[in-house]
């Protein structure tokens, strides 16, 4: 079972994300345990105070390193894993499917940190080994969607955790073991379009029909096709 502890100033946003779908039911076959943690519980300011001025002077303010490493210092005491740490940051590496599928299989336990304001105290970094991952080149109130971005990655990567395991194969972004020269063996390759009932779909006096390739049941050139609307896609 997979252990992911995020750390947040507001976890109510996290709960009411992993309390849904297919997050909670992952949680109740126990193949994860998703456990969100209130930084502000680890002050040891007055009225749990988190934040203070940037030194060298700036705009904004800095989440202090003491609560964010009192609070990983909390989880690592009942962990029966060495965890995995992970500081959601716009000046991180920026994350992707390999890093998803990596996360997935390399460990058990997953703690990510969810920074505000102008950032977290560059120390906590330094401190806890913690790798810094961004989900895109823009900048956010939080780091909060991110660590659900990469907790939703991860988990839906899991054993049993998706009830079609195709369904984590042919996908964007996917590895696809190469079985003929018409499949894919890139990792960044996007997926190809998909199409269900009905077959024609009558919208605003139009009709828009399911490509003719699909309906033959012949899966070497349905496979030609996918693979070339990939490589289209991609391009």
């Amino acid at each position: 079972m997979l252990q992911l502890d995020i750390l947040t100033l507001f976890p109510k946003i996290i709960n009411s994300y992993t309390e849904e779908s297919i997050l909670k039911r992952a949680q109740e076959k126990n193949l994860v345990k998703i456990a969100a943690h209130n930084i502000r519980n680890f002050s040891l300011e007055k009225h749990q105070k988190v934040d203070n001025r940037p030194y060298g002077g700036g705009a904004g303010m800095v989440l202090m390193a003491l609560p964010v490493l009192r609070a990983v210092d909390h989880i690592k005491k009942t962990a029966k894993t060495k965890a995995k740490i992970i500081i959601l940051s716009a000046k991180g590496k920026q994350f992707d499917q390999k890093m998803a599928q990596d996360l997935s299989r390399r460990y058990k336990h997953i703690i990510l940190i969810s920074g505000r304001y102008e950032g977290i105290d560059e120390r906590v970094k330094k401190i806890l080994q913690a790798e810094e991952i961004s989900i895109g080149p823009f900048v956010m109130t939080d780091g909060d969607i991110g660590a659900l971005a990469v907790t939703s990655a991860v988990v839906r990567l899991l054993p049993g955790v998706l009830g079609n395991t195709e369904s984590t194969r042919e996908e964007s972004f996917s590895n696809i073991k190469k079985n003929s020269r018409f499949r894919i063996q890139d990792s960044g390759f996007k997926e190809y379009p998909h199409y269900t009932r009905p077959e024609i779909l009558k919208y605003k006096r139009k009709n828009y029909a399911v490509p003719k390739i699909l309906l033959t049941g012949d899966h070497k050139k349905i496979q030609e096709w996918r693979t070339g609307k990939a490589l289209g896609l991609t391009k």
